[in-house]
């Protein structure tokens, strides 16, 4: 199944949604590349049960920042997010920065996502609209 963003230009899949971001991402940071970290998580530390975790990297110098690119921003999103950050430190042994960027982001993941140091980046559909 396809997830589908609508925006106000039209609706485009949430895969060449995330595939857009990942572009403006690499050209705002320049040097800083995305890649897709992808581990089988046999312990079900992230889920709850054995599965494969994936998530995008943002890799800039020795930084590493997790991102999800998400149409709607829930509390599972956020929750997936801080775990899948803490089975990365455990098995890269690095401590990444979390980021979700989210056109609607639900009131209780806002929230959620303070306490548990997970950055939102609202993607807003007015012209010159800032992001954060």
């Amino acid at each position: 199944m396809s997830m589908v963003v609508a925006h106000r230009f039209g609706v485009l899949s949430e895969e060449a949604f995330r595939e857009a971001m990942r572009y403006v991402i690499e050209e705002v940071f320049g040097t800083a590349r995305v890649e897709r970290w992808v581990y089988r998580d046999e312990e079900g530390f992230v889920y709850g049960f054995p599965a494969v975790v994936e998530v995008d990297v943002l890799i800039r110098d020795s930084e590493h920042v997790l991102l999800e690119v998400k149409s709607r921003v829930s509390v599972a999103d956020v929750a997936k997010l801080y775990k899948a950050g803490l089975l990365y430190e455990k098995v890269e042994g690095r401590r990444p920065r979390l980021a979700i960027v989210g056109g609607v982001v639900d009131g209780d993941a806002a929230r959620y996502a303070s306490r548990l140091g997970v950055g939102i980046i609202r993607v807003v559909g007015e012209p010159g609209a800032r992001l954060g």
